[in-house]
């Protein structure tokens, strides 16, 4: 089965080919970094008229990289939500623009859940595991039991993990995106120069906080004066291994109380090289395996989409052109 994959949910058009749910023939983004970066942040009225530059290029790449026209294609698989709506209502317009025209049946897919099933792109893995879904907009846990079944466990009650980095950024006029150039300068910073707070919520949950911590750093550049910037580096690393304490522990603190082997890192912030390497650590000492995508299929991108869309397709799932975008949609 040959299934084309959009996604347009925040700032990145992309498209995929995927084979059988296996195979990927292509997988192609268009990043806006550059467009977004001079505001520290994602303007959700210029994502959107990329996406609209952009999408039908990107759509074409994928299928000529793969070497199929749209004839040849089974199913469309097309991000319906969350995100940001006018990004989302760009590849929707066009997956159905496609199905339409050439009668291939396509499917709404959820973001969260293709990042969930991601790594099987890569590889193969066992069910239930834990699942760590971190990113700029989303920091949330869940046991993947099966394709389709998720367990809710936690998420953020404020900032998610990825908009901490790229908020603490832009007070250190560092750029965006805030989590890769935290994350390179931190290599060489003292993790432990600065003692920034670590939240703990309510014992018996399985929550995040961030906002505590994102505070904590503005009084600290505050306190400092112009004197924190000959410290930079030692600024970013502490301010780093204090997210990563945070996402590592209720992580680990899920498997261990569910009994569960196997943890799953997701989503943008799981490219972070630290978090890899601490929850790598932390994961061997309690005798548990973790896994993770490589960088590219951590960030947003389309053969994700076509997993997941490929998995509802095999089962016979069709949705009709009433389907809309929906912004909040949740797992």
């Amino acid at each position: 089965m040959l299934v084309l994959g959009v996604e347009t949910s925040c700032d990145d058009t992309a498209a995929a080919v995927l084979l059988d749910g296996r195979t990927t023939l292509a997988n192609l983004v268009s990043s806006q970094d550059a467009i977004h970066g001079p505001y520290g942040g994602v303007v959700p009225e210029l994502a959107s008229r990329q996406h609209v530059r952009h999408i039908l290029p990107i759509v074409e790449g994928a299928l000529q990289k793969a070497g199929i026209g749209l004839r040849e294609l089974d199913g469309i698989a097309v991000t319906r939500g969350p995100g940001l709506v006018g990004s989302l209502l760009v590849g929707l317009s066009v997956a159905k623009g496609i199905s339409f025209r050439w009668d291939i049946p396509y499917v709404g897919v959820n973001h969260l859940e293709a990042h969930l099933l991601a790594i099987f792109l890569e590889r193969e893995i066992s069910f239930p595991y834990i699942a760590l879904l971190a990113s700029g907009g989303h920091t949330l846990l869940y046991r993947v039991r099966d394709f389709g079944d998720y367990l809710y466990l936690g998420g953020t009650q404020d900032d998610a993990a990825g908009e901490a980095y790229d908020k603490v950024a832009k007070m250190m006029g560092l750029g965006y995106p805030g989590g890769k150039v935290i994350d390179q300068l931190a290599k060489s910073g003292n993790a432990k120069a600065i003692a920034f707070p670590r939240a703990r919520l309510k014992r018996g949950t399985y929550d995040f906080s961030f906002s505590g911590l994102k505070t904590a750093v503005l009084h600290y550049l505050k306190a400092q004066g112009d004197r924190w910037e000959a410290q930079k580096a030692d600024v970013a690393a502490s301010f780093q291994e204090a997210v990563v304490d945070m996402l590592v522990t209720p992580t680990l603190r899920a498997a261990r109380e569910l009994e569960v082997e196997r943890v799953v890192l997701a989503g943008g912030v799981a490219a972070n090289s630290r978090l890899r390497e601490r929850m790598r650590e932390e994961t061997e000492r309690g005798g548990r395996e973790v896994y993770f995508p490589s960088p590219l299929l951590c960030t947003d991108n389309g053969a994700m989409i076509a997993l997941c869309g490929y998995h509802r397709l095999r089962h016979g799932h069709r949705d009709d052109f009433c389907l809309n975008a929906d912004a909040d949609l949740t797992l």
